[in-house]
């Protein structure tokens, strides 16, 4: 094992660093801190490590640094023969008294890594960063293996500002004729296609079958594998359906009475507990009614997004033919990555999005791909109750590229294309 380890870390210290193009995600590089870096399969958290990694390179030598892919077939670690890294590496150059700086990805692939990260924080480097497809690297092991060591960030993939730069197009010019055009001509392309790195040049056909190859590892790795499921039927119906009903509500009784009713039996709690696991893979997110009664957002049906628009895609087909949908499944994503609180509204009227910050609803958000005259009462009113719930001045609409002002009963309502919104934010 040693001598395959010697093979990687060697390898690495002569190969250069792949091209890539910088993310906006910022970590800080010299926090004291272990870093993790969460995300989806394929939203580019290997090539952000890559980022980090040349952004050392002004200051230090690169045979200061360790990278590990822990998916590589030629690794078959166990917890402990993680020591071996480091006995590895010291054999290799037995004369540096450089500090190290460790890079791991995907390292919930072994089972209690952070028990080694831990001893290596305390004993070798305070310089860890670890990326893994597991939102449980937020929660479960950080807290009780960490314990106050490592900060935590989220990558999705691109935004739609990184999805320009992926495109050589200027997002800061929104105003000339020729570039707006550029953008809102791409922008439809990111509504359909998503923002995976990986698929952002390649055509429809190949783009179609790579996409199907993320989603079959989410399930069958991230989840049927991970959480060891004796029913995958109904995990697989699970997912379809909520892919299908993204950026719609999602009816867990439905859901049941559905398998049900073709032969499948299975529990509502195991369907609650085959959500979880959707969620802790970043393929797919539940939102709650707002309410300040924990019951209250527990009992009432969920809406349903997904990690990307181009995998739900994938999966529906309607999409495509649904705009607006797609259209607030980005918007959703977009405030997810900024880690906002995301709730919905409903009452007499509905709202799609107020966000809340600090035990406060500070924002609410409309989405509509167009604003006309079957639709205008029905956006507008839903927005207005909920800005009048919260006691906010304002309220946003979000549609393709319609702009507009209104105000109504002291209330200021601007209508902005979410292109732009996209960009701003």
């Amino acid at each position: 094992m040693k001598e395959l380890l010697k093979t990687i870390i060697k390898d690495f210290h002569v190969k250069p660093l792949p091209e890539f193009i910088n993310r906006s995600l910022s970590v800080p590089i010299n926090s004291g801190k272990i870093i993790s870096i969460v995300g989806s399969r394929r939203a580019g958290k290997t090539y952000f490590m890559y980022q980090l990694i040349s952004k050392l390179l002004g200051s230090i030598d690169k045979t200061d640094i360790i990278y590990i892919n822990f998916e590589d077939e030629r690794l078959n670690l166990k917890i402990d023969d993680l020591h071996l890294l480091v006995e590895s590496y010291y054999e290799l150059y037995p004369d540096n008294t450089n500090e190290l700086y460790f890079f791991f990805d995907e390292i919930q692939n072994i089972a209690n890594w952070e028990k080694f990260v831990r001893r290596l924080y305390d004993t070798v480097s305070k310089n860890i960063f670890i990326t893994g497809s597991s939102s449980k690297l937020l929660s479960k092991e950080i807290s009780t293996g960490l314990r106050g060591r490592s900060v935590t960030y989220e990558m999705f993939p691109l935004t739609f500002k990184e999805y320009l730069q992926f495109f050589k197009i200027d997002s800061d010019d929104k105003y000339s004729t020729r570039n707006k055009a550029k953008i809102i001509k791409t922008f439809k392309s990111y509504l359909t296609q998503g923002g995976f790195p990986e698929v952002t040049h390649y055509n429809e056909d190949f783009r179609t079958k790579t996409l199907q190859s993320y989603l079959d590892v989410m399930i069958y790795r991230d989840i049927i594998e991970r959480y060891e499921i004796s029913n995958p039927v109904a995990l697989k119906y699970i997912i379809k359906k909520s892919i299908s009903n993204v950026s719609n509500f999602l009816s867990i009784n439905k859901i049941y009475n559905e398998l049900k009713s073709i032969g499948i039996k299975i529990s509502k709690d195991s369907i609650y507990l085959f959500l979880n696991y959707i969620q802790d893979c970043y393929l797919l997110f539940l939102v709650n009614i707002y309410s300040e009664s924990i019951n209250v957002q527990n009992t009432n049906d969920k809406k349903v997004y997904c990690i990307d628009n181009g995998l739900a895609n994938n999966v529906s087909f309607s999409f495509s033919e649904n705009i607006g949908r797609l259209l607030e499944n980005a918007v959703f994503i977009n405030l997810k990555a900024k880690g906002s609180s995301i709730f919905y509204y409903s009452n007499t009227k509905e709202c799609d999005f107020v966000i809340q910050e600090k035990s406060k609803i500070s924002k609410a958000i409309q989405v509509t791909a167009e604003l006309n005259s079957s639709n205008r009462t029905r956006e507008i009113e839903g927005l207005l109750e909920a800005v009048n719930k919260f006691k906010l001045k304002n309220g946003l609409i979000l549609t393709l590229d319609h702009r507009e002002t209104i105000k109504v009963d002291n209330k200021v309502i601007e209508v902005e294309p979410a292109w732009k919104w996209l960009i701003d934010n």
